[in-house]
């Protein structure tokens, strides 16, 4: 080694490596079987995980383990989600847990949660595009295995609650990958025959697996375009899948379905006595309604005999005459008043007398004018006479007539005021009260 290198130590080695994988990787899923599970009393899980071809170590601290950690036992084919690191002591790469799930169920809650936000995003689920089932349908159709507990205890809900429904099955598997597509299938020759006005789909309880059939993205999307109304029944209360939340209902059992589609018959019984009793009671009350009514008629023909018909109608034209003589009068002593009026209001706004008004106006006008023009006139006049006085006594003129003269060069017209500008032979112009003379310089002082 040469002077120019700087060695590390080991532990400066292990701690740059450990930057470097916590930096460099991020969070990941990790399958494998579990090996050389470890529980020391401290709380923490030590294990191995591998596959075929390699292992790693793995750490599972206490603070992190939530949920069943305690049944962890070497063998179990697992999914951990964890942080890769180094463990500077010893220089071991590793794994720090965060989460434990089984294989096999972690991989399907995934893909359960992934298309469930899908079908979210998407609208699926909003109450708003999902319709009501019908009060009272008159045919109901089952999808269903035919052998199952499930089609045994609707038939049987149904029979209880309203026997005279007729109810159709439509067999489908409900378990295994054929389930799905016969499903389908199954919504779809429902809406082709179009003979039932609600739907059933379901099946028992059973682990995920067993109901993952209702997970499945095309049965959802046949869900959501069935035109006819789609109640989901599958499971327990506690199971949810993907077919219960794109139903226009969901029932938390195959039994809780049938006792929502349909309406329980002794009610209705009742319903049915109530609303003949009522029926009985309303047309009584016609009866004797319409009999007070005859009688208070017959009353009434007799007082609207022809007789006595023309006898009202004859004081009614006479009052009516009376009525139409005193409203003319008083129109015409109205419309008299008013004639009265604009004739006096015509005579106030006649020609003749606007004229003779404005006449005597205008004459007053202009004997104004020419008194206020003649004095304007005066003076200015006045006025012009002074300020002819007032320039005259200024004017060069004045000067020129008390025996002066204006003094011009002959080229360019300047008035030559000192004999500097002048010198002998210029040509000299002077101008006196009365013409001009012309001069040569022969000299100056």
């Amino acid at each position: 080694m040469s002077e120019t290198r700087q060695p590390v130590t080991v532990s400066q080695l292990n701690r740059q490596a450990k930057r470097l994988l916590e930096s460099g990787l991020a969070r990941v899923w990790v399958e494998g079987e579990i090996s050389n599970l470890a529980r020391p009393a401290s709380g923490h899980v030590y294990f191995r995980l591998k596959d075929s071809g390699a292992q790693v170590a793995a750490a599972f601290f206490r603070q992190r383990q939530r949920g069943p950690t305690i049944r962890l036992k070497d063998g179990d084919q697992v999914l951990v989600y964890a942080k890769v690191s180094l463990y500077e002591a010893r220089g071991d790469y590793q794994l720090i847990v965060e989460q434990v799930e089984p294989a096999g169920e972690g991989i399907l809650k995934r893909q359960y949660e992934r298309l469930k936000n899908k079908l979210a995003a998407e609208g699926l689920f909003d109450e708003e595009r999902k319709r009501p089932i019908p009060a009272l349908p008159g045919r109901i159709g089952v999808i269903t295995s035919p052998s199952g507990a499930a089609v045994r205890d609707i038939l049987s809900v149904l029979k209880r609650r309203f026997p005279l429904i007729p109810v159709v099955i439509y067999p489908a598997a409900v378990q295994g990958d054929a389930a799905p597509g016969e499903l389908v299938a199954a919504l779809d020759t429902a809406n082709e025959r179009d003979e039932c006005d609600v739907l059933i789909i379901g099946r028992g309880g059973g682990s995920l697996e067993d109901l993952w059939a209702f997970n499945d993205e095309a049965l959802a999307r046949r869900i959501v375009d069935s035109d006819i109304p789609v109640v989901s029944a599958v499971g327990h209360e506690v199971d949810f899948t993907i077919a219960d939340f794109v139903a226009d209902v969901r029932a938390p059992t195959p039994s809780g379905a049938a006792e929502l589609v349909v309406p329980d018959q002794e009610d209705w019984i009742r319903r049915f006595n109530v609303l003949g009793d009522r029926i009985v009671r309303n047309g009584q009350r016609t009866l004797e309604d319409s009999a007070q009514t005859l009688d208070w008629l017959q009353r009434r023909l007799i007082g609207a005999s022809p007789i006595a018909r023309l006898r009202n109608q004859a004081d009614l034209l006479r009052e009516l005459k009376a009525r139409l003589r005193s409203g003319t009068r008083e129109r015409l002593s109205a419309k008299a008043q008013h004639l009265q009026s604009l004739r006096a209001t015509l005579m106030q706004r006649s020609p003749a007398v606007r004229v003779e008004k404005f006449s005597g106006r205008l004459d007053a006008l202009h004997q104004r004018a020419v008194t206020a023009v003649t004095t304007f006139l005066s003076d200015k006049n006045h006025r012009t006479e002074l300020a002819a006085r007032a320039l005259h006594s200024v004017s060069p003129l004045a000067t020129l007539n008390r025996g002066y003269a204006i003094v011009t060069d002959h080229d360019s017209g300047k008035a030559l005021l000192d004999t500097k500008k002048v010198k002998k032979g210029d040509t000299i112009e002077a101008r006196l009260a009365n013409g001009v003379l012309t001069a040569t310089v022969t000299g100056k002082s």
